[in-house]
């Protein structure tokens, strides 16, 4: 008969975990359970899990392999990274009750007549600042190399990030580290947006805000013909575009957040505009033009759609740079001068943007060069 043994537990690069009764046990978090004693003496295989459509396939596909496999796994440690300081305490509920699902589905995967197979299932990174691919593969490096683990089992939708892919460089730099990776080879649905998304008050009231202080603005008059013209094409703009132009439901303190780290970043902008005002005027009117044009290439660690765009109009609204493309979090950025291209790869501009969007744990991150990354070839 197998058996399966799953834990939950909390692996955050700390000693975070209790050992009970040869039990795991997390601190502040549920007992493990356990349906007999495993015997884990060979080899391992690690799956990262998020919510995906082929994450209930990727789960058989690895209970299978590890039962039927030439070389068997003797245990399967699923692992879902969920970060509290990213999505808040919401995420880690989230992340259990999958937990939950795929342990179910692993003991449906296993026949009555199949040999033992440890199931393992831990919450890992949840005090840790999730933001990189590099973040979580050194999270999962940390927690394979606690477990004796060497190779990892890839769900081709895995996605932890929820805002922008990573699951290629998330392979590549899992590779790098030496691990054996394996993408499950399990149907992958056609991808389509939606054009038109589900929506409520709180998305027609900050649609319907932003339209009457825009036309406000516009109009430069509060008389009362402009109050009453101005809400009734806010009510009309909002109800028209209302299922088209927002994202997501409207989290308030998130918002109000943001807007705060706004005003701080506009003045620190307009700054950085002037200095760059002066570095170039200096450089035009310099007898020798010194100047040193090259086309520089990074990956900006930022990842929502919005914050993509505000990072590439502060680089092109800044002179001496300017955005030439951008695809997902990849820039493709022409600077004019050295000092320019220096400053560009300090990451400056990309931590004041992280700043409004993430927060001051996120601005303390690495610009780009720290992270390794030079800008690329002359061009």
């Amino acid at each position: 008969m197998a058996l399966i043994r799953t834990q939950y537990s909390y692996h955050d690069n700390s000693d975070c975990c209790s050992q009970l009764s040869g039990r795991v046990r997390p601190v502040g978090g549920p007992v493990a359970h356990d349906c007999g004693v495993a015997t884990v003496t060979g080899e391992r295989l690690l799956v990262p899990v998020s919510e995906s459509p082929t994450l209930r396939n990727t789960v058989a596909y690895a209970v299978r392999n590890a039962v039927e496999a030439e070389d068997r796994y003797d245990a399967v440690h699923f692992v879902c990274p969920a970060s509290r300081r990213i999505a808040g305490e919401g995420s880690v509920e989230s992340a259990r009750e999958l937990l939950e699902r795929v342990a179910v589905w692993a003991a449906e995967d296993l026949g009555a007549d199949d040999p033992e197979v440890g199931v393992e299932t831990a919450l890992i990174g949840v005090d840790t600042y999730l933001f990189s691919p590099s973040d979580y593969v050194e999270l999962l490096a940390d927690y394979a190399t606690d477990n004796d683990i060497d190779s990892v089992l890839l769900d081709p939708e895995f996605n932890p990030g929820e805002n922008t892919p990573l699951l290629p460089p998330l392979e590549s730099e899992l590779e790098r580290t030496g691990f054996s990776v394996e993408m499950a080879p399990v149907e992958r649905g056609t991808r389509r947006g939606r054009l038109v998304r589900r929506a409520g008050l709180g998305q027609f009231v900050l649609l319907a805000g932003l339209s009457y202080g825009f036309y406000l603005l516009i109009g430069g008059s509060l008389a009362a013909f402009d109050l009453v013209t101005g809400a009734m094409s806010a009510g009309i703009v909002a109800t028209v575009l209302l299922r088209v132009s927002t994202t997501g439901p409207v989290q308030p303190r998130k918002l109000v957040a943001r807007i705060v780290r706004m005003l701080v970043y506009t003045p620190y902008l307009l700054y950085e505009i002037v200095v760059a005002n002066v570095a170039i005027a200096y450089v035009v009117l310099h007898p020798s033009l010194p100047i040193d044009p090259e086309v520089v290439e990074f990956d900006a660690v930022v990842w929502s759609e919005l914050s993509v765009m505000t990072l590439a109009n502060s680089i092109t609204l800044t002179p001496g740079t300017l955005t030439i493309d951008v695809n997902s979090r990849h820039f493709v950025v022409h600077t004019l001068t050295e000092g320019s291209r220096e400053d560009l790869l300090e990451g400056g501009l990309e931590r004041a943007v992280r700043f409004v969007f993430y927060g001051r744990a996120a601005a303390r991150g690495p610009g780009p060069r720290e992270r390794g990354d030079d800008g690329g070839e002359e061009t």
